[in-house]
Parts: structure tokens; sequence; C-alpha cells
């Protein structure tokens, strides 16, 4: 029967690769046939199962093949998504927070340090509504300029990142685009937050009399952290580290905005350092001691040499060599999975031991016929679970099979399962690829040379993929980016508060050095005020970034890791942390109170 094409269309459940008039399918005779529903209730998988329970009630036994929800399908197109989705949702709201607390602090300061400002403002004829104005178009001004600048950047970025993360996703001439609302959102969004964040303190502003202002801006204030400053100077102590750690109760508000950014980028470094011991955790698990371990592949018709020994003869010559541990032998397969159009990559295994069992995270490895493992992907994408039965096709051949083990990590399309499974479909069918486990101290070279002396249609090689695989790279060093950029927004946050601190002091640092303060015990008093923020931030840091390390691993969408590999904080894995926090505090102070250091004394006194 000839058809005419008159569209080109894509399934999104891959369930169908063409479509035809009613009348039209009836001349192909199909085998079985597929019916779609919609439910009033849908919202979740129990909700589908229950309706489709209800729906298939009174079917014979056996008649319901397969089914699918569109959850399942909606699980299909976000899940290559899904593995960088939390992290970045997680680093991306320590950023804001980050922002917002410094643009709040700025502006506190301005405000703090610009009352002769404010006063002169409305000693000019400015309303307390005008005073408040200045001060949030001064925030805003920058914000907008840092939001077309974010904007414009994020959307030349978004094309290829939505490229990479929905490869492979069969989309048709359909592109894969973000909604005109979101660079929106962020180019009004951000500049409105830094807004927000200032408009407290701006409202300070707005409260100040013009010749209260004139006075506060021009005569010494009483300090608030003077009895501190009494209180340790009974300490045994320099003098400088007393006055250094009283300085923080001057400025409350400030030191606890201050505190907070520092706070949020020990979260940061906490959460990456988590984040890198568990994939190097989940590394090591899944290689398995690759490096006493060999592939022996055939080569293919027309490649090389012609293979001479069989399946059988290939495995008893594996294992007759010196210095064999195990051998397991296997051939990947395209099989068709009943009810959807997409095939799957099966390996098929034939082993005496279960070298891969320590990557399965639920239920159990392979124990015999009509059995297959699969990973976290084929279970969110299709509705499944372990336990649940499939049916796999192949040239006509069908094997039901149970879903016995949920492995780490892998491909939505991939599975594992039975040599006996294989025999059901393809008799027939010989391994052409063998996994080859050394004993410790064997030659690799000198067993390599001895697989191709045997047979040269064979090449024995060492696993090359035992590296990290580019998810972990790109994990890891998207991580590393967040903690490096965070880590220097809190310095910066920091050194804006040690600035506007040693600007505010300048009459005090004046009379301190009048009276001997070296440069040096000027440098260590303004570091030491932050340097007991950042100790106090270490305390408080830590605990946030293990919980938020222990949000991300549960999160992951393609890969399940086990209590293990979530179990990294030891005392090693800590001493980062605990030291971040006074080691941004201290970058971010040094280079201000240098400075402060080399003002003059004539100069100082001068100017006040």
């Amino acid at each position: 029967m000839s058809l005419t094409v008159v569209g080109f269309a894509t399934s999104m459940s891959q369930s169908a690769g063409a479509w035809v008039m009613p009348e039209q399918l009836a001349v192909f005779k199909p085998p079985a046939s597929q019916m779609l529903y919609r439910f009033t209730s849908a919202a979740t998988q129990q909700q589908v199962r229950a309706g489709l329970a209800g729906l298939t009630a009174k079917l014979p036994r056996g008649s319901l093949d397969v089914s699918r929800s569109y959850l399942s399908i909606k699980a299909a197109f976000s899940g290559p998504s899904d593995d960088y989705l939390p992290f970045m949702t997680l680093f991306g709201v320590l950023g804001l927070v980050v922002s917002v607390l410094i643009v709040g602090n700025v502006i506190s300061g301005a405000v703090i340090s610009g009352f002769r400002h404010i006063g002169v403002l409305k000693a000019l004829g400015f309303t307390p509504n005008q005073v408040v104005a200045v001060y949030l178009v001064m925030v805003c001004l920058p914000a907008v300029t840092g939001s077309v600048l974010g904007t414009a950047l994020g959307g030349l970025l978004t094309a290829p990142v939505l490229e990479s993360a929905f490869e492979g996703v069969e989309t048709g001439t359909a592109t894969l685009t973000v909604g005109a609302w979101v660079p929106v959102v962020c180019f009004l969004g951000m500049p409105a937050l830094a807004a927000l964040a200032a408009l407290l303190p701006a409202l300070r502003a707005h409260r100040l009399p013009a010749a209260p202002a004139i006075s506060m801006g021009g005569a010494p204030r009483a300090t608030r952290g003077l009895r501190m400053q009494r209180l340790l100077g009974g300490a045994r102590l320099p003098r400088s580290v007393s006055l250094g750690l009283a300085q923080p109760f001057t400025r409350p508000g400030r030191s606890a905005m201050t505190m907070g950014a520092i706070v949020l980028g020990v979260t940061t470094v906490t959460l990456s350092t988590g984040l890198t011991s568990t994939i190097l955790a989940f590394n090591e698990a899944g290689s398995g001691g690759r490096t006493s371990e060999f592939f022996v592949r055939a080569n293919r018709p027309g490649v090389g040499p012609t293979r001479t020994l069989s399946d059988p003869q290939t495995e008893a010559m594996l294992r007759s060599l010196p210095g064999t541990l195990t051998v397991t032998a296997g051939v990947f397969v395209g099989v068709d999975l009943t009810g959807q159009r997409q095939p799957l990559d099966v390996q098929f295994l034939r082993e005496d031991t279960p070298s891969l069992a320590s990557r399965i995270v639920s239920g159990r490895w392979l124990e015999g016929p009509g059995e297959v493992v699969v990973p976290p992907a084929f279970l969110s994408q299709r509705g499944l679970k372990v336990g649940d039965r499939i049916t796999l096709e192949l040239k006509g051949e069908q094997a039901r099979a149970s879903i016995v083990g949920e492995a780490m990590e892998g491909g939505s399309r991939f599975i594992w399962s039975s040599w006996e499974t294989l025999d059901t479909l393809a008799p027939r069918l010989q391994a052409d690829l063998y996994q080859v486990r050394l004993k410790p101290g064997t030659d690799a070279k000198a067993y390599a040379q001895a697989v191709k002396a045997a047979d040269p249609g064979l090449r024995a090689e060492i696993d090359a993929d035992k590296g990290e695989s580019i998810d972990t790279t790109t994990v890891v060093g998207f991580a590393s980016a967040f903690t490096v950029l965070l880590t220097l927004v809190a310095a910066l946050g920091v050194f804006n508060t040690v600035l506007l601190n040693t600007r505010e002091r300048r009459r005090e640092l004046g009379m301190l050095r009048a009276v001997g303060m070296t440069p040096w015990q000027v440098t260590a008093m303004t570091t030491t005020s932050m340097a007991l923020l950042g100790a106090a931030s270490g305390l408080l840091g830590i605990p946030l970034g293990m919980a938020g390390h222990r949000i991300v691993v549960d999160n992951v969408g393609s890969i399940v890791f086990s209590d293990a590999m979530k179990a990294v904080w030891h005392v090693p894995q800590l001493i980062l942390p605990a030291s971040a926090g006074v080691t941004i505090a201290v970058l971010g102070a040094l280079l201000p109170a240098r400075s402060a250091a080399r003002l003059t004394i004539a100069k100082v006194l001068h100017s006040e």
C-alpha cells in the first residue's frame, strides 16, 4: 500500500512513528491496540495508577502489555537536566542572598556615614521622601546596569546549556527555548530586590531631622562597643587584639549582615567540599578497581583480523591465561520495549562472579533468567519501580522480565540482563566483549600480548573509562566555580564593611596612632575584628552546608548515591570549611586594614 507523506510530526512518548486515518489502519492489521485516556485526577503517579486499575479491572489477565503516563514522559524530557538543577538552584539562591546582604550593608553604611550629607540635603529643601529616593537611586543605577549585563549574558548561554541538558531527547523540528517571561523577570527582579534591600536603611535617612543629622555628621558619637572594650581590656590580650574583638559590637546591625555573607560563603565551601567527596566516592565505587581490569573485544567484521575463536573457546582461553581472576562475557543488543518505539541498549552478561553487584543501590543483582537491572533514569522516565515487569522484543521474539535491581547510574535507554534471557530472544548470538579482572601483580602488557597471540581478532585494553565521567567533571567544575565566585562576593562584603568602619573611625585611628599604636597593630586590630565574625560564621555555616549537601545528593535525577557515599563528613573534610570563615574575613579585611594603617596622624586629625 502506497502512502503520501503530508506532514512531519514527532511522538513525545516515542510510541508511534507515523499516523494514518482509521480506515487505512485496518489494512495493516495491527497485532495490538493503543488506548489513550484522560483522567480527572492525574496529578500524581498514584492517581494515574488508581485510574488505570479501575479501567483494566475487568479485562482478561494478560490483556495489558504496558502502560505509561504523561508524568513519566514529562520526566523523560526533564531527566537530563535533573542532575544539574538541584545544586545550580541552591548555589543560585545562595548568590542572591549574599547579594541582598551586601546591598543592604552598603546602603546602611552610606546612610550612617552620610549623616552630614543627609542633613545638608534636608537643609536645602529636600523632603524626607526625596532623600529616600536619592539613596534608592544610588543602588538602583548599578543594579540596573548589572541586570542588563547579566540578562544579556544569560541569554547567550541559554541555547548551549539547553542543548547540553536535553541532549538525546527527540523533539523533531521544535527548538528548546525558555519563556519570554524569564529574562523580563530577571531584568526587573534584580533591581527590585536591590531596592527592597536598600529600603530599610533608606527609611532611617527619612526620619533624621536636618540639624541633628548635621551635628551627628560632624561630632564624635558615643561608642556602643565601649562596654565590651572595657571588658576585654582586662583580659591578658594584646591591646590591638582586644580592641579588634570589641569592634563588631559597635555596629551590631552591620556586623550581622557581614556575618551573614560570611556564613553563606562558608556554607558554599562546605557544600562544594561535600559534593566533591561524594562524587569521588561514587567514581571509586563505580570503577570497582578498574586499574586491574581488562576489556577484551572482538574486532567488528571488516575491521582488522577476523576472530577465529568462538565465544566458548574465547572464554575458555581467557580463563586459562596466567593472572586471570574472573571473566564476564557480554554483548550489547538493541532490544525494543513493548509499547515504546524507542529501543533499549541491553547488555546481556554471562558471569561466574557478580563483579557489577557493587553498583546496586536497591534490590539485588541478576541471579537468573527473566531478570533485569536498570538505572534510576529508566525507572523515573517510565513510571516504574523495582519489582515491576516489562516485555522485551527482538525480531518477533518476546521475553517477560522482572526489574530486580536499581543501579547507581546509567542512561534511560541502557539496562542489564542475564544471558539466559538472551537465550529466549536470540539463542545464536555470541558474546563479543569480555570483562577480565586480573590478579594483583599481573603484568598487563604481557597479558594483552598473550590475548593477541591466542587470537589476532581479539584486542585487550585497560578500561579507558576508569577516570572521571563528563557529568562528574561538569558537576565538580560548576561547584568549584560557584564556590570561588560566592567566596569572592562574601570577601567583597567584608571589604565594604571594613572600609566603612575605617572611614567612620578616622578620628579614633588618628588618636590611637598618636598615643603610639604602630601601623602593624592597626592592621592586626582591624583584621581581628573581622576574624571574630569569620570564626563565628564557620560554626553556623558548616551545618548549613552539610544540610545543603544532603538536599542536593538526595535529589539528583539520574544518579542514586548510597548512604556510604553521602556520609563524607569526617575530621579531614571539616578542616577546610572550618577555616573558610576566618580566611574569607581576613582576605576581605586585609586591603582596607593596610590602607587604614598607612594613614598619617596629621592628615587624619587635620581632616577632622
